[in-house]
């Protein structure tokens, strides 16, 4: 059995950032546990190429969420990146902080050092924006930020000029003085290719000769002398094997795989553990519990001008974008689907936006089974205005179904399950359509496709956002932080309470969820907890 002072489980958002700060000094070994392979992939390094990872279960752990009644019934896919960079690898791109409200929150919910003006350093040393420094950005950190706003579909300037129409501020930066407002989103790509957290913090730490990377290494079980872990037990290739930790064992498994290997490993709800035969090394209810995620839905429209349909339909459309790829890193391919977008308030009372928006120059209501819709475009010109909830109240859990490592968690989402998020997200449909109908859009619009102009009272809205919404793929909170051991699942320095020598350092830790896309808030968790580590072992 081999020693290191660190073992991390997970390569993803959070994890690749850990792996990266702890050996920069060269003063401890680092052993990094991937249960997937590598992200030298086409698809994956070709930021339009999420669209092939979306059911690939060679770089994707195809979750899938229980029916749930909340969306008709409906049992959601849910992807999860399973290859250096997790999530990171496979996502949209989008990089969204969140709002300094949320972070405020945090902290004043009993968890110092995470309140915005704590983290803003930390925000800005990380990244090396293109559109440059400012009070609120950084340049010259290791995750390249790509500014959109010359290469997006001409129809975005629509967009946002609608938008504007319908109340809503131009916003240049949804990172910068203030959230609220259109603009276009910044990504995480550099020179025409994906930016993951692996690229940008793995990669440069692997060529350290302290850093050991394992992939198909799935965890199995943390190992604990006492109450102290000082191991991880884990199957690379058909063989059982483990590796000790000297110092911390670290868990960046995400949202579902870090609650799954604590619950694997005793540390969880006590009943739950022992009706599956698990012995309890530490109980705690929280473990897996008080799941939240952003759902959402998009309203697609026929228009009367050219969109990314007829580009991306034909076989030559599909030619000529794959040549201007290959040959300049751009084109369509170098971007994300999500060209720009927004967020509003559904009640102006509330301090911060509480519902966020997608534009998108295509769209996708005729897709193929078993296919990410955007490989597939429809046949004439159509774009859709998307949007999903920030800050939803209803909850859910993850919870392991046996004593098999390989078994995948109960993923109970229960979205729309409040009468406050039915509610605010039907105001929230409203203004989409609000947003179609000004001068802008209207002008250009031949006939709203979905959810059509049929549906119009509020029972109507609500039972077809019900049936046609979905996960946008933002869990946290399945770990959360917090000071109260009765209530929480790790300390404010990320330590799981009742145990020694273990971390949880991802996205599953945030108190709640954010006002926007999580991976930017997922590669601070990782920097924040990375500090915290190399504070308590000076």
């Amino acid at each position: 059995m081999q020693t290191y002072d660190f073992i991390i489980v997970g390569s993803g958002s959070a994890g690749s950032v850990v792996a990266g700060r702890l050996s920069a000094s060269g003063r401890f070994s680092v052993l990094v546990l991937e249960a997937g392979g590598t992200d030298q992939r086409f698809y994956v390094q070709m930021p339009l190429g999420y669209g092939k990872t979306f059911f690939d279960p060679a770089v994707n752990w195809n979750y899938k969420a229980e029916p749930d009644p909340g969306l008709g019934g409906n049992a959601d896919h849910w992807p999860r990146g399973k290859l250096l960079g997790g999530s990171s690898s496979i996502n949209a791109m989008v990089f969204i902080r969140g709002a300094r409200e949320d972070f405020d929150a945090w902290a004043s919910a009993g968890n110092p050092g995470w309140s915005y003006d704590d983290l803003l350093p930390a925000f800005k040393a990380l990244e090396d924006n293109e559109a440059g420094a400012d009070q609120w950005r950084g340049t010259g950190g290791p995750l390249h930020v790509t500014d959109c706003s010359r290469a997006v579909h001409p129809l975005t300037k629509r967009y946002l000029a609608a938008g504007e129409q319908a109340g809503l501020p131009f916003n240049p930066d949804f990172n910068g003085a203030s959230q609220e407002g259109v603009g276009v989103y910044q990504i995480t790509t550099k020179n025409g290719r994906r930016m993951s957290a692996a690229r940008a913090f793995l990669r440069p730490a692997m060529k350290r000769g302290n850093v050991r990377v394992e992939t198909k290494a799935l965890a199995t079980r943390i190992l604990f002398e006492g109450k102290r872990a000082v191991g991880v037990e884990y199957e690379q290739n058909g063989e059982k094997k483990t590796a000790r930790a000297g110092r911390e064992v670290i868990l960046s498994g995400g949202s579902i795989n870090s609650p799954q290997l604590l619950q694997l490993s005793g540390v969880g709800p006590a009943a739950l553990l022992g009706d599956l035969g698990i012995s309890v090394v530490h109980a705690n209810g929280n473990v897996g519990a008080n799941l939240q995620d952003h759902v959402g839905i998009n309203y697609t429209f026929k228009g009367k001008l050219p969109t990314l349909n007829q580009t991306l339909r034909p076989w030559w459309g599909k030619l000529l974008v794959g040549m201007q790829y290959i040959l300049t890193r751009s084109g369509p391919l170098s971007l994300s689907m999500n060209n720009a977008g927004g967020f509003f308030r559904t009640d102006p009372s509330m301090t911060r936006p509480n519902m966020q928006l997608y534009f998108q120059a295509f769209s996708t209501v005729i897709p193929k089974s078993g296919e990410r819709p955007i490989l597939t475009p429809d046949p004439w010109p159509g774009f859709s205005i998307g949007l999903s909830n920030c800050r939803p109240s209803s909850r859910g859990e993850v919870m392991i179904r046996s004593n098999n490592p390989r078994d995948y968690p109960r993923i109970t989402a229960n979205a729309y399950s409040t009468n406050a998020d039915v509610d605010e997200m039907l105001a929230a449909v409203k203004f989409v359509r609000k947003i179609a109908a000004m001068p802008a859009m209207a002008e250009i619009i031949e006939e709203e496709v979905l959810p059509g102009p049929s549906i119009r009272s509020d029972a109507d809205l609500i039972q077809d956002f019900r049936k046609r919404s979905g996960t946008v793929y933002h869990p946290v909170s399945t770990c959360r932080m917090g000071p109260d051991a009765a209530r929480a699942v790790v300390d404010p320095r990320l330590r799981v309470h009742g145990l020694e020598g273990l971390r949880v350092i991802d996205a599953s830790i945030f108190p709640d969820n954010i006002t926007g896309n999580t991976n930017a808030a997922s590669i601070l968790t990782g920097w924040r907890g990375a500090d915290l580590v190399l504070e308590d072992h000076k």
